[in-house]
């Protein structure tokens, strides 16, 4: 029996607007060097790195002098790529995965599936979330733009509920906690699973 290749991947991808270098292992323990000069998005990418047990090294910059919306997305559209190339072919993933995470008042869920096809439902944050500035600097909106990023990067089918949430803090980090523990499960190796979980014979 062939050994399993390393499930890791390194992304550069430098536009008018940012730069950035990536790299990620998918069978790492969690480890991350993360620095997009974007405080509170460097939080949250350590917080998905952490609960997906992902390795993750970023280098970013960009134009955040004028918004972090094009470090943030393009830094997504990045992860996503990284993550689709270590998948490789697929085999012997179990290729969903579900979470429920709370964090204090805020609770939200994430399914994801790892399907090659690109689709995200992000529902349930409360009204005015998408404008407030968490760390007087990072809009609401961007959890929402860097869950398009990567899922059709990735090739992913995600939802993200939140369930309920107050603190826009808890609720984005409750946010990309769940879809971190939902990447985990789904990315998992199953040794009861042989070949492609799925009836097409790829995915």
């Amino acid at each position: 029996m062939s050994e399993r290749a390393p499930r890791t991947a390194r992304i550069e991808r430098a536009t008018s607007e940012s730069s950035i270098d990536l790299s990620v292992d998918l069978d790492g323990t969690g480890r991350s060097d993360i620095e997009t000069t974007v405080p509170f998005f460097d939080h949250m990418l350590t917080a998905f790195a952490k609960h997906s047990i992902t390795d993750i090294t970023v280098r970013a910059s960009g134009d955040t002098h004028i918004d972090v919306h094009h470090t943030v997305e393009d830094t997504g559209i990045a992860l996503g790529q990284a993550i689709r190339q270590a998948l490789g072919d697929k085999r012997g993933i179990a290729r969903y995965g579900d979470a429920l995470v709370p964090l204090d008042e805020a609770l939200a869920q994430a399914v994801v599936d790892i399907s090659g096809r690109p689709y995200l439902v992000h529902e349930g944050e409360p009204a005015g979330f998408e404008y407030h500035l968490i760390g007087g600097h990072f809009t609401g909106s961007m959890v929402r733009h860097f869950f398009e990023a990567i899922t059709f990067a990735a090739g992913l089918t995600v939802h993200v509920t939140l369930v309920r949430g107050r603190d826009p803090h808890h609720i984005a980090e409750a946010e990309f906690k769940a879809f971190a523990r939902a990447f985990r499960a789904a990315k998992a190796l199953d040794p009861l699973i042989v070949g492609v979980p799925s009836t097409k014979g790829s995915l």
